[in-house]
């Protein structure tokens, strides 16, 4: 699959069933050996007052669960207490 095929889709989490972000405003991590996407980054807006402060989310190749036509479904495990 070419990356302008996947520009422009809703990332969303499955278990948490909402909309992360538009692959075309996000980063990709690619290993730099093979070419192969490792991960997508998502950033993430946070508005404090008149400050906006930046972060992103981190979303490993191998948690996408499902790639269709408008969007991409991701299923990230849930973190245990310890």
């Amino acid at each position: 699959m070419r990356l302008s095929e996947l520009s422009g889709k809703e990332i969303v989490d499955v278990k948490r069933a909402e909309k992360l972000g538009v692959l075309g405003q996000t980063d990709l991590e690619i290993n730099e050996k093979n070419g192969q996407i490792q991960a997508l980054l998502i950033p993430t807006l946070k508005w404090f007052g008149f400050r906006k402060h930046s972060d992103e989310i981190r979303v490993s190749w191998n948690h996408i669960s499902k790639i269709g036509s408008d969007m991409i479904m991701i299923d990230i495990p849930e973190e245990k207490d310890s």
